[in-house]
């Protein structure tokens, strides 16, 4: 599977999967393939919802200042190679016992092992 580095913050210098917002209008399936068209370049055909994640983020008083709800999805890689945007500064193609090995998001894993079995294979997932 794709996974990305962060170049910035949230999570400067971790690995996640690429994504990103919504925009007004868009279904969910058109904005994870457009902020993966953005960030990568590459073309993906969403499989289904793989898993989600929330972050709530507080202040040094304890007030809640971002909420993230993430939702992940399975994807099958269709076209390209990755090419990175300013949100990013690298691209690996690993296996989850590679990514294992990395510094991820929190949960990353398990919604890793999600897609995989929706997609039912080891081909390129993004």
């Amino acid at each position: 599977m794709l996974v990305v580095r962060r170049a910035r913050n949230p999570a400067l210098g971790v690995y996640t999967m690429p994504g990103g917002v919504v925009e007004a209008g868009e279904t969910l399936t058109e904005a994870v393939q457009r902020e993966v068209r953005e960030e990568t370049a590459l073309e993906i055909a969403v499989v289904r919802l793989a898993g989600h994640r929330e972050v709530i983020l507080r202040g040094a008083d304890g007030r809640v200042e971002r909420h993230f709800v993430i939702l992940c999805f399975a994807s099958r890689c269709i076209a390209g190679e990755p090419s990175l945007n300013e949100e990013l500064d690298e691209a690996r193609w690993v296996t989850p016992a590679e990514l294992a090995e990395l510094k991820t998001t929190d949960g990353l894993l398990p919604i890793v092992e999600a897609a995989i079995a929706a997609i039912g294979d080891t081909e390129r997932t993004a």
